[in-house]
């Protein structure tokens, strides 16, 4: 007997698959057909997926909606041009997405959907990978790969669903599931022969232990064809206020807080930028859930709320919320499968705020926790008011800029708030023609603003470099 027919054995005796057994897993269904992602793809399809993807919000769930418009010319390439709206909660972002022809992957389009764009390449249009135009493949064949970072795992056409697959679009014939595993869970995909893209799947990350989180699970909703007029012509996007310009940057989480729940069922840590918020500006926010125990283990399926209230002098919440996120994004509250949640959000308020961090307590999404989990964490911030004038993190922005760690272009952005706003006047006929052949910002200006910033001239003097600035055309603002 040779030696992987050993492993078998013993795989089989035992019930334990061995680290060399992923070689030796086989699938293949006896079906003729082969199939690729994309495939009968034309202009004038119409999808409608519901979807999430753990990449964003930990598979909180929003639905995209796709029409095939045509071909666009990119460069020496031809695409498929896609109108497309997301709509997430109360959110719509609405825009266009560049879809590849070989493999039907969105490789660019709106900036306002790349966060939407990105899980749908990581997730409906995933098997591209594998199956694209230039490489078909035939459902009877054993395997169509790899997957290289769960530990060479095989994407498998497993088994043709006896009696088809009835989802929210309708009822399909002829469908076969693709699977794998991961970590000890079996994830799914379902296509159809002769279809584009795939119809739904429920995936789960790999983890070596504890339970895994979904990966990405979508479902076809709603499928047409040969539709001639856009049918997202009257859809609008919401106000996108997180890219309000010149506000503070938040790319960097800068505030630690670290706390015990109000009845010490939970320990909280909680990181966010910037310090401080600014009214009318975004705030990111790391949240990690952790045992009351042990610091280093984190809490498995958290469903939590994030709210502004009001608080009496212990810093009980007296009434019900004045603002939650979770409604704001048209959810019954938020989850963090993983224990470690990542939020933003536009800052509403200004002055000292009570933020609270409310635990519902721990349940997968689909069932409420027990009513004796719950618990709070207050935390108080002092927030930046949006005042008349020039915000004090304006002088942040500048003092940074003259010191040489910001570039112009972050400079040039705060002056664009500061004329947006009103609050830097500048009148159109005293500005230079815009071919001035010297741009370049003087020392004394940067002299004059790094002054400015320590609270030694006043905003007039200030606001008199930059007019300079952009009366003698060196900085063109829109």
């Amino acid at each position: 007997m040779r030696w992987y027919q050993l492993l078998i054995l013993a795989a089989l005796v035992t019930g334990v698959a061995t680290p060399a057994m992923a070689q030796f897993q086989q699938g293949g269904v006896d079906h003729p057909g082969e199939w690729y992602v994309g495939e009968g793809l034309q202009a004038g399809d119409h999808f409608l997926y519901q979807m999430c993807h753990v990449d964003y919000k930990e598979c909180a769930p929003f639905q995209l909606e796709l029409w095939i418009e045509g071909d666009i010319q990119v460069g020496t390439e031809t695409k498929w041009l896609a109108q497309a709206a997301a709509y997430d909660g109360n959110k719509i972002v609405a825009g266009t997405m560049e879809l590849g022809k070989i493999a039907p992957e969105p490789t660019g389009g709106s900036n306002e959907l790349g966060t939407y764009r990105g899980a749908f390449k990581s997730s409906v249009v995933w098997l591209s990978a594998f199956a694209n135009a230039n490489e078909p493949k035939r459902f009877s064949m054993p395997s169509w790969g790899k997957i290289a970072n769960i530990g060479g795992e095989q994407i498998l056409p497993k088994e043709i669903v006896d009696g088809g697959v009835l989802v929210r679009a309708g009822y399909f014939e002829e469908v076969i599931m693709m699977g794998w595993r991961t970590g000890g869970a079996s994830s799914s995909i379902w296509v159809v022969d002769g279809f584009p893209f795939p119809i739904k799947a429920l995936t789960w990350t790999h983890v070596s232990e504890g339970i895994p989180p979904r990966e990405y699970e979508f479902e076809l909703l709603e499928y047409n064809t040969g539709v001639t007029e856009n049918p997202m012509k009257d859809v609008v996007s919401t106000d996108v206020d997180a890219a309000v310009a010149g506000c503070p940057d938040t790319s960097s989480l800068d505030k630690s807080v670290k706390k015990s729940t109000n009845f010490a069922k939970y320990q909280l840590h909680v990181f966010y930028t910037p310090d401080p918020p600014v009214e009318g500006c975004p705030i990111n926010m790391l949240i990690k859930f952790i045992s009351k125990f042990d610091d280093t283990q984190f809490l498995n399926e958290v469903q939590y709320d994030f709210w502004v209230v009001d608080t009496n002098e212990e810093g009980s919440p007296l009434t019900p919320p004045v603002r939650g996120i979770a409604d704001e994004e048209g959810r019954l509250f938020l989850y963090s499968p993983s224990g470690q949640a990542e939020i933003d959000f536009v800052i509403k308020e200004s002055g000292l705020t009570n933020y609270l961090i409310y635990v519902y307590g721990l349940a997968p999404a689909s069932r409420a926790p027990s009513i004796d989990e719950y618990d709070y964490l207050l935390l108080p911030i002092q927030v930046h008011a949006a005042t008349e004038g020039i915000p004090d993190w304006i002088k942040n922005t500048v003092r940074l800029w003259a010191d040489g760690e910001l570039t112009d272009d972050t400079f040039i952005q705060a002056l664009q708030y500061l004329i947006g706003e009103g609050i830097i006047a500048v009148p159109a006929t005293d500005v230079a023609p815009s071919d001035a052949d010297d741009r370049t910002i003087p020392d004394w200006i940067k002299n004059t603003a790094l002054l400015w910033a320590d609270g030694e001239l006043t905003d007039d003097t200030f606001i008199q470099a930059l007019q300079y600035l952009i009366q003698s055309g060196i900085i063109r603002v829109s």
